[in-house]
């Protein structure tokens, strides 16, 4: 179910409502989510509900059989049960295609012809998040940080909690499991906090990144009759599209949470105010970037191990994290870009023995990501490097602006959202606490406000970038 559809603006109220009739007793409360969740899922396609159960029994029965077993070596093998099911299954349903293809362009390649047996399957909406969030519940158990939940649909409802369960963000089982296994109650701020965060993300969204991706689409899509100035211009706007469009989902699910008396952990932090690439992985996608960092870069030695060693983990970690955005070796290209240059800083900063760069480093640090988003967002490596040749070729004309009030509407919507995240980067104030500020006639106010932008600048109902992953 779309948070930017007419669906979810009913679906959201009506459970909110029945959920806190039922404030007497918490179990009751989480039968209800349970159950809201899967109508939630079911609303893309009923028939992937029973790889949400699969993975929910296994890990809820895995983290028991770790937590009893005896001797390390037996909580390894019911570790490793988790993992082998949990990547297994990711593994068919997202990558399966790709490396087949992969290995019969191949052998193609050198004179071996070889039929790709691929299969005619749909990627679960999701499934690259609740894998990840399941995963991370089974290793937490067999490295003692965290106890196997008793509760059943406690445990299913952290899988499945509808506002996170399709994009995140990812929660760690150590800040969701103690509040769905205990009491909410009914708190004002919370909910007023919550509305606010949830009309921030829904401008964000439907109002800046639907309006900034009709003029990427139109370019990207037609790259080979653009400029280098056009695809320049194309090219930051998908920068912000992207970020707009994810942390304007991830502001309606905190904000959904919220409502039911949920606290999630923030999932972007102004990325784009960073000096370096190394602080913007600490705020963008800080889910996945420090489920990345916890799971895989100190599992494989961190920094411990020396400094080649610390640089082979920077690159895999983010290799890794760029194939695991979708089956393509565009993202493996864009994970390794940002691999490479965490490793250049990381040598820099030991050898001029330094923490940061100066107020250079945020310029330095914008060319780099949007470099790297040109192999995310174009449609192959072809295109990707035909596109980077032309900007680099600085060869440019004049900018093409398709329709004049298009662009000027994405241009002005664009502004307004980076003046938005400006004043939160100049007060140093998160846009949670933001909203605690306001009260509720001027929160009603600015909400009225948001929803009188969203009617004038309605682009499309289009689905969340990152639901493809």
């Amino acid at each position: 179910m779309l948070f930017n559809s007419i669906e979810y603006l009913i679906f959201l109220p009506v459970v909110f409502i029945i959920y806190w009739l039922l404030k007497s007793n918490y179990k009751n409360q989480n039968i209800l989510l349970l159950i809201s969740s899967y109508v939630s899922y079911g609303w893309w396609d009923y028939r992937f509900l029973s790889l949400i159960v699969f993975s929910s029994f296994l890990d809820y029965y895995v983290g028991q059989k770790i937590e009893s077993a005896h001797g390390d070596k037996n909580k390894k093998r019911w570790l490793l049960v988790s993992l082998c099911s949990n990547l297994g299954l990711l593994g068919v349903f997202k990558y399966y295609n790709f490396f087949a293809e992969s290995f019969a362009n191949t052998m193609s390649s050198v004179g071996w012809e070889v039929n790709a047996l691929t299969l005619n399957i749909i990627l679960p909406v999701g499934i690259s998040f609740y894998t990840f969030q399941t995963l991370s519940y089974s290793i937490d158990i067999y490295r003692k940080e965290i106890k196997a939940s008793k509760d059943i649909v406690g445990f299913f409802t952290f899988v499945s909690l509808f506002p996170q369960l399709v994009a995140g963000p990812i929660e760690r089982a150590s800040n969701l499991m103690p509040q769905i296994e205990g009491e909410r109650k009914l708190n004002a701020t919370l909910i007023k906090t919550g509305v606010f965060q949830i009309f921030i993300g829904l401008f964000r969204k439907v109002a800046i990144a639907d309006n900034l991706g009709v003029y990427v689409d139109s370019v990207y899509g037609n790259y080979e009759i653009h400029n280098g100035s056009t695809l320049l211009v194309a090219t930051v706007f998908y920068a912000f599209q992207i970020y707009f469009d994810f942390s304007g989902y991830s502001d309606i699910a905190i904000g959904s949470a919220k409502m039911f008396g949920f606290n999630f952990n923030r999932n972007f932090n102004l990325p784009y105010f960073s000096k370096t690439l190394t602080e913007f992985w600490r705020r963008w996608h800080m889910s996945l970037s420090f489920w990345l960092r916890d799971y895989l870069y100190i599992s494989l030695g961190g920094n411990r191990k020396g400094i080649a060693i610390t640089y082979r983990n920077l690159l895999l970690t983010m290799l890794l994290g760029g194939l695991w955005h979708g089956s393509s070796w565009n993202f493996v290209i864009w994970g390794g870009i940002h691999g490479l240059f965490l490793s250049l800083e990381k040598y820099t900063f030991s050898a001029l023995k330094i923490k940061t760069f100066n107020a250079f480093g945020y310029l330095y640090t914008f060319i780099v990501v949007i470099v790297a988003w040109i192999f995310f967002r174009a449609p192959d490596f072809e295109s990707a490097a035909t596109i980077v040749s032309t900007i680099f070729s600085f060869d440019f004309g004049s900018l093409f602006l398709g329709d004049i009030n298009k662009f000027v509407n994405a241009v002005l919507l664009l502004t307004i959202g980076v003046a938005i995240d400006l004043r939160l980067f100049k007060s140093k104030v998160s846009l949670e606490e933001f909203g605690v500020r306001f009260s509720t006639i001027r929160l009603t106010i600015i909400v009225s406000i948001i929803i009188l932008l969203l009617c004038l600048f309605y682009s499309t109902t289009e689905n969340f970038i990152y639901f493809q992953f």
